[in-house]
């Protein structure tokens, strides 16, 4: 991989849209050079409503991360979220000439792509295919078939789908902000490398990713993702919540979250109060914080409620020694994770992108909030060294299978000569006999 190789990250989220322009330096650590970020007003849930907004929306952020960089961006990795993603496991197998052959890279990535081509319901498209556990010849729980040899070689894959709608509609933003899309992640997995250390994935993990539309959930066990969901709840609605209940506006109601929000009531004191200015010519509204607290729980308990309700349906609670990683922008509320612990019974972290990170002109990149933006750069460079990997891999095996030199050759065709002399007199011998 080149020194000087740049990614971008395009995070297009409900509640903002983040452009990250990153390098490694010489530690093989993410230096981040430049970020921008614009409100995101045309996106609901993951889904781009309104395509005008968007587009002016990414072009503002990209603008602010190239000056800032001072570099021209041209391709985005960009990530993808949202209610409409599905996920479920599939089996797929194929046959192969030969068992004494050892199976390759090739034979994997043909069982793959032939999981790529399956027949998926109307209106979805599949964006990842992921091998869980491989087979071969009957043999289970093989992790890493290359190398090895057998006729039969099957896997279950965890293959994650979203709506073909929501796909074009990214692109179709993307391009008219005159970008290229390189890839399409979900957001989730782009996380997932920014704040799970192999060690955790080894164990058994799980991510929840609180944004402000949605909160997404992967569960990772033998570092390999088994479980995938989007629960249509973030941050967004408790801001409503509030901005109903305590009967203010609606950026009122996001800053009383932000400042003085509590996930557990118990910890509010029932004295403190916050003065909110009311509107012209009425006097200031006060709100209490432990009605503010009452507020955000109960939602918060809703969410918790869904997450446990998927780690559950995976068949993996009893396997994360890992627990749950919390991050995303709803990660900051005070006490969440104590009120995970709690509900959950499992272990709970706030997931920083700290462990990733170089030397960076933006010290608000190492925020929860910005966990799939590192992420999603972090991807593009893993994909790189998968690449440079298996070009070496290829570059090897043209080397190994180096040119006979000429004394190798010579001998060789005197060696062919000599059989095939043989061979004839053997054959005219016995076409000249009696029997």
């Amino acid at each position: 991989m080149e020194k000087d190789q740049i990614i971008v990250g395009l995070d297009i989220g409900t509640t903002k849209i983040c452009a990250i322009v990153g390098r490694k330096n010489e530690f093989g650590k993410l230096e981040v050079m430049g970020m921008g970020k614009a409100v995101s007003d045309g996106v609901i849930r993951g889904i781009v409503t309104n395509i005008d907004k968007t587009v002016a929306a990414i072009q503002k952020a990209v603008a602010e991360a190239e000056e800032m960089a001072e570099v021209n961006i041209g391709e985005v990795i960009i990530g993808i979220a949202g209610q409409h993603i599905r996920s479920s496991i599939h089996h797929g197998s194929i046959i192969r000439p030969s068992k004494d052959d050892e199976i390759t890279i090739e034979d994997v990535k043909r069982l793959a792509h032939d999981m790529e081509n399956i027949v998926m319901p109307p209106g979805n498209t599949i964006i990842h295919v992921m091998p869980q556990d491989y087979i071969v010849d009957y043999e289970d729980g093989i992790k890493d078939p290359v190398g090895m040899s057998g006729v039969r070689l099957e896997a279950d894959f965890h293959i994650i789908t979203a709506q073909t709608n929501a796909i074009n509609n990214i692109n179709k933003c993307v391009k008219r902000a005159n970008l290229n899309s390189r890839d399409l992640i979900l957001e989730p997995l782009a996380s997932s490398l920014a704040v799970l250390s192999e060690e955790e994935k080894e164990a058994g993990v799980c991510l929840v990713d609180i944004g402000g539309g949605t909160t997404d959930v992967a569960i990772f066990h033998d570092n390999i993702i088994r479980h995938t969901a989007v629960i249509p709840f973030g941050g967004n609605i408790i801001t409503s919540d509030i901005k109903e209940g305590c009967m203010v506006m609606q950026n009122q109601a996001e800053l009383l979250k932000i400042k003085f929000g509590k996930a557990i009531a118990e910890e509010a004191s029932p004295n403190e109060i916050v003065s909110i200015p009311g509107l012209r010519n009425r006097a200031p509204k006060e709100i209490s914080i432990k009605n503010l607290a009452y507020i955000i729980e109960s939602r918060m308990v809703e969410i918790i409620e869904m997450v446990q309700a998927e780690i559950i349906a995976s068949g993996y609670y009893k396997k994360l020694a890992g627990g749950i990683v919390i991050t995303g922008g709803g990660s900051q509320l005070q006490y969440v994770k104590q009120l995970f612990e709690y509900m959950t019974g499992l272990d709970a972290r706030i997931g920083h992108p700290n462990e990733h990170l170089g030397r960076t002109k933006v010290d608000a990149v190492k925020s929860p909030m910005y966990a799939t933006s590192v992420g999603l750069v972090l991807a593009g460079f893993k994909a790189l060294d998968e690449r440079e990997n298996q070009y070496r891999s290829k570059l090897k095996d043209v080397k190994d299978a180096k040119p006979e030199t000429k004394e190798e050759k010579s001998s060789g065709a005197f060696l062919s000569k000599f059989i095939q002399k043989t061979k004839t007199f053997l054959t005219d011998d016995y076409n000249d006999s009696d029997y």
